[in-house]
């Protein structure tokens, strides 16, 4: 697959480029009130959190989603109006992504639709996760189908706003590069910081500016933090998750809670910024 080959030579990150954070999916806020109540908090450079509630909206509107996705846009909508200079929250981040599970798209394409009708109609999302997206040529025409269908829900809902709603696409490796025109945002690496940390970017991703790009990564030690970033930085990532939970230590979703030096984490990325 000639669009993997890497060799990831050169730093396209700048030191006036700052990185954000992209949530993939903590778990449910009654489980995790705590954890869900840092990402507004005025300072947290986030760029968008992931609800799942049940491997999509649920089956009826949860209490404690809604007021996880109010507290949330309440935030951005500050921030939008510049009513609280300080809330660094700004306009680019702080967004609520609908988790739409794409099967690495055996699902029908009316049926992810429906759900996202429901996020919207529920939760008023700001956009949609698209989890196992598929990577290959012959999966990019049903997955720009369906982006271009999301994107116009959300420009059409009460969730739009100046910036418009965000589109991830969760793929986990570097795609085919027909992707990258898709969607806002693509996941080009999710997995364990012993890959992470030999990794390269593909070639063709040097051609699009570091926000386009998602790097989320497990078991990184407190002590490769800052080797972690710098890894990011190089590859073009604008957008990270570190963690120093794995699963190879039994925990099933590593990205469940945020890692153990979630303040340092933040503190080193920096405030929140505009996009």
């Amino acid at each position: 697959m000639p669009h993997l080959t890497s060799t990831g030579s050169t730093l396209r990150t700048g030191a006036s480029e700052q990185l954000g954070v992209g949530v993939p999916g903590y778990a449910h806020p009654l489980l995790a009130p705590s954890e869900w109540a840092e990402l507004d908090r005025p300072g947290t450079p986030l760029h968008w959190a992931v609800l799942n509630i049940d491997d999509g909206p649920g089956a009826r509107p949860d209490p404690h989603c809604l007021e996880v996705a109010g507290r949330l846009r309440n935030a951005r909508e500050r921030a939008l109006r510049g009513e609280v200079p300080e809330d660094t929250v700004r306009a680019a981040g702080g967004r609520l992504l609908g988790h739409l599970d794409l099967a690495w798209g055996s699902r029908p394409v009316g049926e992810l639709v429906a759900e996202a009708r429901t996020y919207l109609d529920w939760y008023r999302v700001g956009g949609f996760y698209l989890d196992h997206c598929p990577a290959e040529r012959d999966g990019l025409p049903t997955v720009r189908r369906l982006t271009s269908t999301l994107s116009a829900l959300v420009a059409d809902s009460d969730s739009a706003d100046e910036e418009a709603g965000r589109v991830v696409l969760g793929h986990g490796i570097h795609p085919h590069p027909g992707y990258a025109e898709a969607a806002d945002q693509l996941v080009t690496f999710r997995g364990p910081w012993a890959d992470y940390r030999w990794s390269q970017a593909a070639e063709w991703t040097a051609a699009y500016e570091p926000g386009r790009f998602v790097h989320l990564v497990h078991g990184v030690p407190r002590t490769h933090l800052e080797e972690a970033m710098r890894v990011a930085r190089w590859q073009g990532a604008g957008t990270i998750f570190f963690t120093d939970r794995d699963s190879a230590n039994g925990q099933t979703d590593p990205f469940a809670a945020p890692p153990s030096y979630w303040d340092e984490f933040v503190s080193r990325i920096g405030p929140g910024i505009s996009e």
